[in-house]
């Protein structure tokens, strides 16, 4: 009797404890790959048939399950600091021009130096969308729906 079963299995521990340690969902498909291949050890199949299934296998579940876990287990990610700005609105509270370098915006009751996304002065006052943070500004452009509604009175 072939003992290749223990490679395999000695083989789906270390891909267990890589996943556990690096949590990419990489590691784990191989896992499945290296019991389905110790499983044919188990039955008496050749070695490279062996590594046929455990390529087989560890290619398809990689392929059919790594999308559908990366939705469902972590479909939240919590947006934070800088990037939770992102497409939040802002008030205009000093007049701002890339050209002459000025520029404020309040939001959330902080006042951040803005500039314009599309290069065009913005008055006071009005509602902005915040594009990007750039270092320590906040690259806005005038919301769409304050723009119309405000057009529209």
């Amino acid at each position: 009797m072939s003992y290749l079963y223990i490679f395999w299995l000695v083989l789906a521990i270390a891909f267990l404890i890589i996943e556990f340690g690096t949590v990419t969902l990489i590691s784990l498909w191989f896992v499945g790959g290296s019991l389905a291949a110790m499983a044919a050890a188990l039955l008496g199949a050749p070695l490279w048939l062996q590594v046929l299934i455990f390529a087989v296998v560890s290619l398809a579940l990689l392929l059919l399950l790594r999308p559908f876990f990366r939705k469902y287990v972590n479909p939240h990610k919590v947006k934070t600091n800088v990037d939770a700005m992102i497409g939040k609105q802002a008030i205009v509270i000093e007049p701002i021009s890339n050209l002459a370098g000025v520029g404020a915006i309040r939001l959330d009751g902080v006042i951040w130096s803005a500039r314009s996304a599309e290069n065009k002065v913005i008055p006071a006052g009005t509602v902005v969308t915040i594009q990007a943070i750039e270092g320590v500004k906040a690259m806005v452009r005038p919301d769409p729906a304050f723009v119309q509604t405000n057009e529209s009175e």
